[in-house]
């Protein structure tokens, strides 16, 4: 883990628990990827000791050459490319609250074109749900991660929007995802994004162009007051938390899957 957590690394340790396995965990100073020792040894060691690795880093690359150079299976617990751990557990929540995925089920996403986004637009164009994304101009996801979610969607039948238009993307929209405004490495920047992505705040009056019964969908942690208000963190509770408990469902899921029991 290069990156402080509180959701990814609890639900990981506690998932191995479950499973009856044992997770060691190794922060920034433990290790020093790419700094202390290169990434590739890091890898071939790791892999003589344990069975998976779980990566939550700063560069994608890092999980990529971890991948590499490894021979056990390695999980992107996060990058600032994707976030495909909780994109796994957005879609359990989805299906949870508004029902079978596909079937024109339409998530809304408000915000920067980040990680997590990037994770979503995979997820759902793979799963057939509509995805319709509001991001600042310049804010956009990265253009490969949209060609491939249209690719992806001419199979599924997903339709899958990139706009700059907040009200737009989220007109009759079953849920509305928002994501910080500024991520970890990204602090110096994070006043001059508050004023830009003023206008798509989740709040009351931007959720009221979706479903009556729309719910609010945020990763946590969440800057109140700023990409998100109190009142609709409160009101929407119980799918937020939600999403947190299902990295913990998800990941075990995941977990079963590589260890193949």
């Amino acid at each position: 883990f290069e990156k402080p957590s509180l959701r990814t690394r609890v639900s990981f340790e506690v998932s191995m628990a479950h499973l009856r396995g044992h997770a060691i965990y190794l922060g920034p100073n433990d290790v020093g990827l790419g700094t202390r020792e290169a990434v590739p040894d890091v890898a071939a060691s790791l892999s003589r000791w344990v069975d998976i690795i779980s990566a939550r880093v700063y560069r994608h690359s890092t999980v990529e050459q971890l991948a590499e150079h490894a021979t056990i299976p390695v999980i992107n617990a996060l990058s600032d490319r994707e976030h495909p751990i909780q994109a796994f557990a957005d879609l359990l929540t989805l299906q949870e609250f508004c029902g079978p995925l596909g079937n024109g089920l339409k998530l809304a996403y408000v915000g920067d074109g980040n990680n997590v986004l990037h994770a979503l637009l995979l997820a759902c164009a793979k799963m057939g749900v509509n995805l319709s994304a509001a991001c600042p101009n310049g804010y956009f996801p990265d253009e490969a991660y949209i060609q491939e979610a249209r690719r992806l969607a001419a199979v599924s039948g997903a339709r899958i929007e990139i706009l700059s238009q907040p009200e737009e993307v989220v007109r009759d929209a079953d849920a509305v995802y928002t994501d910080v405004w500024a991520s970890m490495g990204q602090e110096a920047e994070r006043e001059q994004r508050a004023k830009l992505f003023a206008p798509y705040q989740l709040n009351a009056t931007l959720l009221a162009h979706a479903k009556p019964n729309a719910i609010a969908m945020h990763c946590l942690p969440a800057h109140r007051g700023e990409e998100i208000t109190d009142e609709v963190m409160e009101r929407h509770k119980a799918s937020i938390l939600e999403q947190a408990e299902n990295r913990l469902h998800t990941q075990k899921a995941l977990l079963l899957l590589i260890i193949g029991l």
